[in-house]
């Protein structure tokens, strides 16, 4: 097997929300819009009568992909980044301080940006869902 990374999905619970965060908040570009249901869809996601629709994402050299799924499951509640499963997407910035002073009043952020010991800078965002993204600048 010799895998290379195709895309990484964040499910949200309202796609035209998240689409706007991602696109207009974060300058990521749309690459695709589309929906998939059916049974052979709904048996290899493991949801009865599911359906979903997508939007696709460029971000450079991945592929960001956002779903909204009908049935819509539980909330997962907000986790810290030290338990086990969690999850966060990473997109690198060229200036991480102007990124910061341009986000719009409302983005949740973790703390203002902070260059670690490793010289890297990192400014961790919520999206409407409350999923992380980290915005660093090497």
């Amino acid at each position: 097997m010799d895998p290379t990374a195709h895309h990484y999905a964040i499910t949200v619970s309202n796609l035209d929300r998240a689409v706007a965060f991602y696109r207009d908040t974060l300058g990521l570009d749309v690459l695709s819009e589309f929906s998939v249901g059916g049974e052979a869809f709904a048996t290899g996601v493991g949801i009865d009568g599911a359906s979903a629709d997508f939007v696709h994402l460029d971000a450079g050299d991945a592929r960001i992909e956002l779903v909204e799924y009908t049935p819509e499951g539980d909330d997962h509640p907000e986790g810290e980044l030290n338990q086990p499963g969690a999850t966060h997407l990473g997109l690198e910035v060229e200036d991480l301080d102007s990124v910061y002073e341009a986000l719009p009043d409302g983005v949740e952020t973790i703390a203002e940006p902070q260059t670690t010991e490793s010289g890297t800078s990192i400014l961790f965002v919520r999206d409407p869902d409350g999923t992380l993204v980290e915005l660093l600048e090497l």
